[in-house]
């Protein structure tokens, strides 16, 4: 059903997952963003390849290391996550229609749980700052619930 309501923009939920997570680690090499969204090497690069096609992407080699290849959105996608992050939102609040804010909050909070616990059961740990930092985004988002209600 997302990927639908997301046709009418041209991209799929996949390149979607990707263009997001980039936009908020602008310049991750590309094996790096593979291993962090736990993709193969060579699906992310196809991602990558069609988001680049569309101007979303560029790919740049590292100054250090030239077979190091970051990737950085552009000044387009940019634009374009906006128009993405609102058809996003319109998806979300049709799919917590009618549930109680507490409710849902109580269901995001047992789902982190639930990744910190398998975190642990993999011995892959989550970095402090990366909890706070998940911590913080989700205080963000109850505000901003709040302040459409």
């Amino acid at each position: 059903m997302f990927d639908r309501a997301l046709a009418p923009l041209g991209i799929t939920r996949s390149q979607w997952w990707v263009l997001a997570f980039i936009s908020r680690k602008d310049g991750l090499p590309q094996v790096q963003l593979a291993n962090e969204l736990d993709v193969g090497k060579v699906a992310v690069g196809a991602l990558i390849d069609r988001l680049e096609s569309s101007g979303f992407v560029i790919r740049q080699a590292d100054p250090v290391d030239r077979r190091v290849k970051r990737v950085y959105v552009t000044k387009q996608a940019r634009g374009f996550l906006e128009k993405l992050r609102k058809e996003t939102d319109k998806f979300n609040a049709r799919i917590v229609n009618g549930i109680d804010r507490k409710q849902l909050e109580a269901a995001s909070d047992a789902l982190l749980a639930m990744k910190h616990n398998l975190l642990a059961m993999s011995g892959g740990t989550e970095t402090a700052s990366e909890a706070d930092e998940e911590d913080t985004q989700r205080s963000k988002t109850r505000k901003k619930r709040r302040a459409a209600a």
